[in-house]
């Protein structure tokens, strides 16, 4: 046996036991390298995740692949705490989401065995106190509520996955009493984290014991999954991985931290060594270190798709989910909680399995591709057959993803899809619903694939596009949209919570509720302030109701009859002016900025030739607000409503507004050229937690060197400005150019814009929709001019 086997052996030998490395948490080793003969698998499938995770801009990753009862191979990637460069490897500690629901289920399991608790009994046996409305007759069981057959919402009212005030699971469960049933039981799946947390309960209330505890005795301990649990102590906190949410406009923000009320349903923290041990028990027909967990039928058992005829090879079984791969039975779960994303994946008859989990929000995707590009792998190497392929994606030319921008419709003129260029990369997001994905190319096919999802093939058809299936797009105009109708003008906003918001937005005379960051679905109004959910996804059948003020304003928006979300407070979405609470006064400010020197700069710059707009063409309008007190200190800053910008940059945005009148609309502009020193002077005004919209005077701005201008569109007929998604100058992610919300008028009007400002050669501001930067700003100095010094062109 060659020295890379006799130490494979020692590693499993010593992960069996749990004794493999007394320094590290749980004993375990940071990384288990594969025997020989896996070693030129698992070199391409680090390659793999490599480039995926480069690509996808994840932090963390770690992986385990299972063969029988063995660990093969285990290994952790990236940064596990990126500020304080803490490596991840095969320790590091992730929470996995909804694959909690797999242990309780089990510890359920257990108790069925012994004939303690009835999977088809109503669930009032055990909690007496549970009653959701629901036809006369229709009764709830355990098998029901683990195949998501019961028919209960998805969320509970108190506990719920937007809920930060970490309630108890007595307070979740009892909610659920509020509540009504979405659909009969037994009629169709649909997913219900709240179903898991009765089951939860239902343990806690059988045992008479705290579910966390429970489950650490009963199942966790006895498999050896010493560094997992349902509650972060101290051991699991000091390795938990920083994981990362982001956003559809752009913003990253750290993960929250607290805890689910409904616990059972999607609060285990756990390594991927535990989860191994996972797998490991499952290929040992239901056997862990510590003894039997459940007899191998009761396994079976959970891998049969419920309710469901004989014979059926996919669906929901109890617990696990059981669908194929290349004609070979797989049993799974995914995971995603707040910045985390997990994939466990086990072939029960070949004995095999993977789990990889990400420190990156909604990148279920991205694991899922890992984890099968993982199982493929090994079962090639069983078969002695060919690897698979594993060819990264490539991102298209800007060149490319500029020419195939534009909205599609399918041959029946009914499915439209928008593909949208943004900073050289080209997205997909269908007008009717559904994620935004990036489109990238392998040789002339174009791949979805991001974070949010992978596959659907297209290739270019003339001047249109084609699906492998054979659908075929064609490229169309897309008209100026009208008005969103009256009646849904109070509802359009912004609920719920920052940590997860909810946007409410109009799209194709369409209302669409945008939820949990990613998923846009269209809204059926089925009465006055009633909406429908369609009937697939997240929350399938549900209802979203909306409560309005004497003024027509909704005040919040309640979800299933259960959640509400709060209606947020935005500044500005009255039409008013946003303000900032200003440290000090304008008055205050101007002498020490005027004294201050502008940072000195080294380079090979162009001498300066500011032009003075309205000379160009004087059908551009003027609104210069810091000559006026409307703006967002509500202070004067310049004595003359004036607008410059370099020549080069403002021929181009000539050349725009002339551009635009074939539309009926024309540039209405704010600031140009900004002397440095009123830089100065917003910067020290400005709150540091508000600073990320004001320039850093140390750097100076692209406004300090008259190559940026801020503006927005008039009516040409009226000369009345349009109204976009935020006001100007509006310190909110509503000035961001991709905030999703507002209605398709106002996200059609931004969108002209920006098109016709970029096609001049400006690139608009990451931050904000209204300011726009000529592509040659770095060219010219940083000046502090005042109006009056600028010489005539």
């Amino acid at each position: 046996m060659s020295r890379l086997h006799n130490r494979w052996w020692i590693w499993a030998a010593l992960w069996i036991v749990g004794c493999a490395d007394p320094s590290r948490p749980g004993g375990d080793p940071a990384r288990i390298d594969p025997p020989e003969s896996l070693v030129v698998a698992v070199e391409r499938l680090r390659a793999f995740i490599h480039e995926e995770m480069e690509a996808k801009g994840l932090p963390a990753l770690s992986v385990v692949l299972v063969d029988d009862q063995t660990p093969v191979w285990a290994e952790g990637f990236g940064w596990e705490r990126p500020a304080d460069s803490v490596p991840a490897d095969a320790n590091t500690v992730y929470r996995v989401g909804s694959v909690s629901k797999l242990f309780t289920d089990l510890a359920v399991m257990q108790r069925v065995e012994r004939g303690e608790l009835d999977l088809d009994g109503p669930i009032q046996d055990v909690l007496p106190d549970l009653h959701p409305q629901a036809a006369e007759g229709a009764l709830i069981t355990l098998r029901q509520l683990m195949s998501h057959r019961s028919g209960l919402v998805r969320e509970p009212p108190v506990g719920h996955y937007f809920d930060d005030r970490g309630p108890t699971l007595t307070e979740t469960v009892n909610s659920l009493s509020r509540t009504a049933l979405v659909l009969p039981p037994q009629t169709r799946t649909k997913y219900s984290n709240a179903g898991i947390a009765a089951v939860g309960f239902a343990l806690e209330e059988h045992a008479g014991e705290d579910f966390a505890g429970l489950l650490q005795r009963e199942v966790l301990a006895p498999l050896g999954m010493r560094s997992s649990g349902f509650e972060p102590t101290e051991g699991i906190r000091a390795r938990l991985a920083a994981a990362t949410m982001w956003t559809l406009d752009g913003r990253e923000f750290d993960a929250p931290t607290f805890q689910l009320g409904m616990a059972p349903a999607g609060s285990m923290y756990a390594t991927v060594l535990d989860l191994g041990r996972f797998l490991s028990m499952l290929f040992a027909g239901g056997t862990g270190p510590g003894g039997r967990i459940v007899e191998a039928e009761t396994l079976e058992s959970m891998w049969t798709p419920q309710f469901q005829p004989e014979g059926t090879r996919t669906g929901a079984g109890l617990g696990f989910f059981v669908s194929e791969l290349d004609g070979r039975r797989v049993v799974r779960h995914g995971g995603a909680i707040y910045g985390f994303a997990t994939e466990l994946a086990a072939l029960p008859d070949e004995r095999l399995g993977v789990v990889v989990v990400t420190s990156m929000d909604i990148a279920n995707p991205v694991v899922e591709r890992i984890a099968t590009a993982a199982l493929r792998s090994a079962l090639a190497v069983r078969t002695g057959a060919d690897l698979p392929e594993l060819a990264p994606t490539e991102p298209l030319s800007p060149e490319r993803a500029e020419r195939l921008e534009g909205r599609y419709v399918d041959a029946d003129g009914v499915a439209s899809i928008d593909l949208l260029e943004r900073g050289g990369r080209l997205y997909l997001e269908f007008v009717a619903g559904g994620s935004r994905v990036e489109l990238r190319e392998r040789g002339d096919t174009l791949i979805a694939d991001d974070r949010t999802g992978y596959g659907g093939y297209f290739v270019e058809a003339g001047d249109g596009i084609r699906s492998r299936a054979g659908s075929s797009y064609r490229r169309i105009a897309v008209p100026e949209p009208p008005a969103a109708p009256e009646r849904w003008a109070g509802l359009v906003g912004e609920y719920g919570w920052d940590h997860n918001t909810l946007y409410v937005l109009e799209q194709d005379g369409q209302l669409q509720a945008l939820i949990e960051w990613f998923f846009r679905y269209p809204l059926l109004e089925e009465a006055s302030d009633r909406f429908r959910f369609p009937d697939a996804g997240l929350y399938d059948h549900e209802t979203l109701v909306f409560e309005r003020d004497g003024q027509g304003r909704a005040t919040r928006a309640i979800l299933a009859g259960s959640v509400v979300f709060e209606r947020r407070a935005l500044s500005g979405e009255d039409g008013s002016t946003f303000r900032i609470n200003p440290l000090r006064t304008a008055e205050q400010l101007r002498p020490e900025a005027l004294a201050a020197q502008p940072p000195e700069e080294v380079g090979d710059f162009r001498d300066p030739e500011l032009v003075e707009l309205v000379t160009l063409d004087p059908t551009i309008r003027l609104d210069i607000r810091y000559a006026t007190t409307n703006n967002f200190m509500g202070e004067r800053f310049y004595e003359q409503p004036r607008a410059f910008l370099q020549r080069p940059a403002a021929e181009a945005l000539v050349r725009a507004h002339q551009a635009l009148e074939r539309h009926g609309y024309g540039l209405l502009v704010h600031d140009g050229y900004r002397p440095w020193y009123v830089t100065r002077m917003f910067w020290d005004a400005t709150p540091p937690d508000q600073r990320l919209f004001v320039a850093d005077p140390s750097s100076g701005s692209r406004h300090n060197r008259g190559a940026a201008v801020d503006l927005t569109l008039f009516d040409r007929r009226t000369g009345v400005p349009v109204q976009m998604v935020s006001g100007y100058d509006e310190f909110s992610d509503r000035a961001f150019p991709d905030y999703p919300g507002g209605t398709d008028h106002q996200r059609w009007l931004r969108e002209l814009l920006r098109e016709a400002m970029e096609d001049e050669g400006f690139q608009v501001y990451e931050w904000e929709w209204w300011h726009f930067d000529y592509g040659e700003w770095r060219r010219y100095p940083i000046l502090n001019q005042t109006f009056d010094q600028i010489p005539p062109a």
